[in-house]
């Protein structure tokens, strides 16, 4: 749900992988380049926009009589080389569309240079209920299908009123918008004005409890939602032109230690954890009820003409699940939509509209993916639709494949041809493609809630780092509350597309447990990193990362056992008792590469990514401190109680 993430990407790399049957099997030594920094690239970008942009603000009149702020920008005659007339394009939010009545010129439409430098007529509008606009502001406001007032109906009166009243446009409206704009842009095309020829819903928020910002698996996305609501976001008596002040304090810059010392939910949604209207709503409604089914977008997403691209990035630690929930629900409901294409890349979130995207963490992708998205794919896209220009049209999936580090083409998402594999636990560590034979094999772990197992190993701030998505898991592997499975090395490379499906057969002393499962890529020992720095055996600087041996989170998601066969009716665990534990994680592309392995690992915890769980059937948000219980925790691998991963692979490369 953040604005944007703030880790900017530091390391420039100059190829641009552009074919679907290139491969790359470990990067080589490039230049290192210093891209300019984000105030750098923000002051060249307002420069331009003053010369470029005359500013106009409007408060437009919707149907029920609310007014909305729309500020628009519009092309300032001669200084491009498109004469006009110009297309809108529009991005609606709930973050606030700038500075208020005033002449500063702060456009917050798009980041990219391509489609600023073409001409466009910009528009940003606070959605209702928010910052200069009137109205009551709901929590993903729930469609009403043409039946009443929503984000549909109020883009629609939008569109309306831009045609008619802002002069030098060419009739056609494009929108897009990051994280919750994106939700914004999905829900704004719903029915949609025929105006809109194009839009792109990026890292939307698409159904908050079912695997987005609020729940995965049914826990709770404890860190993230409490760092955005507490210090951030927050009610508002609008209209509103100036934040208030918000004096909420951490205190430390431990999350693992702040989150441990607090102790419960019910604390944390209490004026001691800095809680809100907001925040209570996602603490306490921990089932998949009546206010979430009504907040889900996706089975509203009928009467999109548009053409819709939705993007999204493969380390998004806020809004992976959108992106593809918009691609899925666009094609089952509006097949009459000018176009229905999904882009995935190697990115954080929002990390796409920004830097170049060669790198998240230790991890190098081999090219400057993000310019490539900017440049190639979105400015053509828009451009297309909006101002008729000729161009190759895009696959039904542009989708960047991690191990490989190459752009690939599909024509579905998952690829037709990818075919359901599951790869097993073994004994004594072991996975492989056979299933196990032995009468009786299992592993056991104690689970604690007063010592979970943390998600990353540093210290993180309040704010997620963005990328603990691909981090190195070698000291997950070093706890014994870790189960660790792994193949022997690859003798061939195996390509995993589409969504990961951990199969679970279990046990539990506790009635409930959560179980964490990662999908990890290791990297071979003799792995040759041309980036690795040379210190010696003393030390002295920041302590250098080895890939040999590296393993890469491809995957990782929770699932809380007492959803495992009902989302809205919980159901406790029977002590001892096998149960069948299955969930479905988050859509990867991801090749791992011949001599490297496949790892996966099971926990169940992951502090303070997800609440802890008590491992006892209660309602977590009114859990108590004693209520948190030690559990051991079982997990099979024998012949009739077999667990493992149901995987989409990909044929063999000819």
């Amino acid at each position: 749900m953040s604005v944007c993430c703030r880790r900017a990407i530091a390391i420039g790399i100059l190829a641009v992988g552009l074919t679907a049957s290139a491969q790359t099997a470990a990067p080589t030594a490039t230049p290192q380049v210093t891209p300019p920094s984000p105030q750098q690239r923000m002051q060249e970008m307002m420069a331009f926009f003053k010369s470029h942009y005359a500013k106009h603000e409007y408060r437009v009149a919707m149907r029920d009589g609310a007014k909305l702020y729309t500020v628009v920008y519009t092309p300032i005659a001669g200084e491009f080389e498109d004469k006009g007339p110009y297309p809108f394009l529009m991005s609606r939010t709930p973050y606030s569309c700038g500075s208020y009545d005033n002449d500063t010129v702060q456009p917050r439409v798009t980041q990219n240079m391509d489609m600023l430098k073409s001409g466009y007529i910009l528009v940003c509008q606070d959605v209702r209920g928010r910052w200069e606009s009137e109205g009551t502001w709901f929590e993903m406001t729930p469609s009403k299908d043409g039946k009443g007032i929503d984000e549909s109906t109020d883009m629609y009166d939008t569109v309306d009123w831009l045609l008619k009243n802002v002069s030098g446009n060419n009739g056609n409206v494009g929108i897009l918008g990051i994280s919750y704009p994106g939700f914004y842009t999905a829900a704004s095309i719903v029915d949609g004005h025929p105006a809109i020829k194009a839009a792109s819903p990026q890292a939307p928020i698409i159904d908050l409890w079912m695997g987005d910002d609020a729940y995965h698996g049914g826990a709770f996305m404890l860190d993230a939602n409490h760092s955005f609501y507490a210090p951030f976001y927050a009610p508002q008596k609008n209209p509103l032109k100036v934040e208030p002040k918000n004096d909420f304090d951490f205190g430390t810059k431990d999350m693992y230690a702040y989150y441990l010392k607090m102790g419960t939910l019910a604390k944390l949604d209490s004026p001691a954890g800095g809680t809100n209207a907001y925040f209570h709503d996602q603490v306490v409604h921990t089932t998949y009820d009546a206010y979430w089914q009504a907040r889900n977008l996706g089975p509203h997403l009928h009467g999109v003409k548009a053409a819709v691209m939705a993007v999204g990035g493969w380390f998004d630690a806020e809004d992976l699940a959108g992106p593809v929930k918009v691609f899925h629900s666009v094609a089952r409901l509006s097949p009459e939509a000018a176009a229905d294409t999904l882009v995935e890349g190697p990115w954080v979130h929002g990390g796409w509209s920004r830097g170049n995207g060669a790198s998240l963490g230790d991890i190098q992708f081999g090219s400057n993916t993000a310019e490539f998205y900017r440049t190639m794919i979105e400015a053509p896209f828009f451009a297309h639709y909006l101002k008729d220009a000729a161009w190759t049209p895009l696959p039904k999936a542009y989708t960047f494949e991690t191990g490989s580090n190459v752009w690939k083409k599909y024509d579905a998402w998952p690829p037709k041809q990818a075919v359901a594999k599951t790869i097993y636990f073994q004994a004594n560590g072991g996975l492989g493609w056979t299933a196990p034979t032995e009468k009786s094999s299992k592993d056991e772990y104690v689970s604690d809630p007063a010592h979970p197992v943390p998600f990353t190993q540093y210290v993180a701030e309040a704010d997620v780092p963005q990328r603990y998505m691909d981090d190195d898991q070698r000291f997950a592997t070093r706890r014994s509350d870790v189960l660790v499975y792994e193949t022997e090395p690859l003798t061939e490379d195996i390509t995993v597309v589409g969504p990961v499906r951990p199969v679970l057969k279990i046990a539990s002393t506790g009635t409930d447990s959560d179980f964490v499962v990662k999908l990890i890529d290791v990297f071979p020992e003799d792995y040759k990193d041309p980036n690795e720095a040379d210190e010696g055996k003393h030390v002295t600087s920041g302590t250098p990362v080895f890939m040999q041996g590296y393993e890469m989170m491809v995957r990782g998601e929770p699932m809380r056992a007492k959803f495992r066969d009902s989302w809205e009716k919980p159901e406790a665990l029977v002590p001892g008792k096998v149960t069948s534990v299955d969930f479905t994680m988050q859509d990867v592309n991801h090749t791992f590469l011949k001599g490297h392995r496949i790892m996966v690992q099971v926990q169940s915890s992951w502090f303070p990514l997800i609440d802890r769980n008590p491992q006892v059937f209660v309602d977590i948000a009114k859990a108590k401190p004693e209520d948190f219980k030690k559990a051991t925790e079982t997990v099979f691998h024998q012949a009739d109680a077999a667990s493992g991963l149901e995987l989409l692979v990909m044929p063999k490369r000819q």
